[in-house]
């Protein structure tokens, strides 16, 4: 069975491994990573899946970005990868259910990515339109949770990197502070 931790700086290599063996090296090159460009992933949200000897068979981080003029702040999920060799087996559903349960004890309100609708809407997400993502994105991909009822009521445009600014204006507000689940803290799988 596998266990469920918090990432930490020594997995980088591991994870950097795993990503490329799930999506290949050109992955830098998606849209989804120029909003990623200059801007940490949120440690207490970003887990690892470890087997009994230490290493790492799945991954899924996220990070904090804006949307429309307003600049309300969302979540952006993903990458997510699992080993291909376990694909299939339920580790994916596992990190991804831990890590929302956490993004909502958090305070987050809002989660988007850019995946298959047939996937990850078991998980609540659902084509979202009235989100904008920089090109070349499919629309038909873009996709959003709201882990707090209506968060999305109101809010629409284009999906934007976050920044210091964005940091001390909605701090407290949109987004959680503090972690959640404390560094090394395990959950089962």
């Amino acid at each position: 069975m596998a266990q469920l931790n918090q990432e930490q700086p020594e997995d980088a290599w591991q994870i950097e491994y795993l990503l490329d063996l799930t999506f290949g090296q050109g992955r830098a090159s998606l849209s989804s990573y120029r909003l990623r460009e200059g801007v940490a992933p949120l440690p207490e949200l970003c887990l690892v899946a470890r087997d009994d000897f230490g290493a790492i068979l799945g991954t899924i981080r996220y990070w904090p970005v804006t949307v429309g003029t307003a600049r309300r702040a969302a979540l952006l999920l993903g990458p997510i990868a699992v080993h291909p060799t376990l694909q299939g087996e339920g580790l994916g559903s596992s990190l991804i259910r831990n890590s929302l349960r956490r993004a909502a004890a958090s305070g987050w309100k809002r989660v988007i990515l850019i995946g298959d609708e047939p996937y990850y809407g078991r998980f609540g997400f659902r084509n979202a339109p009235f989100l904008k993502f920089p090109p070349p994105t499919n629309p038909e991909r873009v996709l959003a949770l709201e882990l707090v009822a209506n968060a999305f009521n109101g809010v629409s445009g284009d999906v934007q990197p976050w920044t210091a600014i964005d940091e001390a204006d909605t701090a407290g507000s949109e987004r959680g502070q503090g972690t959640s689940c404390p560094a090394g803290k395990a959950a089962d799988a």
